[in-house]
């Protein structure tokens, strides 16, 4: 029970938090309860070329930061590659059985802990229309990370980062820069993904062959995206349309 308790404090503070300070200080306060060192709540993107509004909050060494930017891990890194196939949080022990780890990852996961970065457990965040991210839990290098708070970070991580996206201005970000299509022009998108040709489409949709072109060219160009492929891909990653829907039977 003292363990939903802190989660449920952290959950007021997170909501009522005005400032990334706040969200700060109330994820320290969280670390010392829970006997973690490290958090870590970030965007994976590569922030040398970051051309997004982007969340990033953590207390890692100073040095970990400049040696991951440097090397331009956020994209690349096996913790944030993990994440984004994970579907609740998981301890970093079980990241060899979520993906097949390089030696350049074994290399990356060596240098974590060289500078004091010992086990951890990773949350999730996928919002459909932004970019990936995670809240990240560790203990220092050495340490045996507590698993009685593996739920409770998934609670935390979760809010907070809700209330870094609220915070930043992210949130409201990704919805006044999200394409707009038609209701037609999302029916085509749709029927593009289920692998039907434009003639198919229209046949299915009752409408001109040239009309489903058109409507496909004009998805595209709002996607800013060339192929039918990766206009699918957006899509998805938008959630215009759904993986349910296109596999439908």
């Amino acid at each position: 029970m003292v363990r939903f308790a802190l989660a449920e404090a952290f959950v007021e503070d997170a909501r009522s938090a005005d400032s990334i300070d706040v969200l700060r200080a109330a994820l320290l306060d969280c670390c010392e309860s829970m006997g973690v060192r490290y958090f870590a709540l970030t965007h994976h993107i590569d922030f040398r070329r970051a051309d997004v509004l982007a969340v990033r909050i953590h207390n890692y060494p100073p040095c970990w930061q400049d040696w991951f930017d440097s090397n331009g891990l956020g994209k690349s890194d096996p913790i944030h590659r993990a994440s984004h196939i994970a579907g609740i949080g998981f301890p970093w022990t079980s990241v060899p059985e979520l993906i097949k780890l390089t030696p350049e990852d074994r290399f990356i996961l060596e240098q974590a802990h060289r500078v004091g970065i010992g086990d951890g457990f990773t949350v999730p965040s996928s919002i459909p229309g932004e970019t990936l991210g995670s809240c990240s839990f560790a203990v220092g290098a050495g340490e045996a990370f507590p698993a009685e708070f593996h739920f409770i970070c998934q609670l935390i991580g979760g809010f907070a980062f809700e209330a870094a996206r609220r915070l930043s201005g992210a949130r409201e970000f990704a919805v006044a820069n999200a394409p707009i299509l038609t209701d037609r022009q999302r029916d085509c998108v749709l029927w593009a993904a289920r692998g039907k040709t434009d003639w198919e489409i229209s046949v299915i949709l009752g409408v001109g062959h040239e009309t489903v072109i058109q409507h496909l060219k004009h998805a595209r160009e709002r996607y800013g995206v060339q192929k039918r492929a990766l206009l699918a891909v957006r899509a998805l990653f938008d959630g215009l349309i759904s993986f349910s829907e296109i596999l439908k039977r």
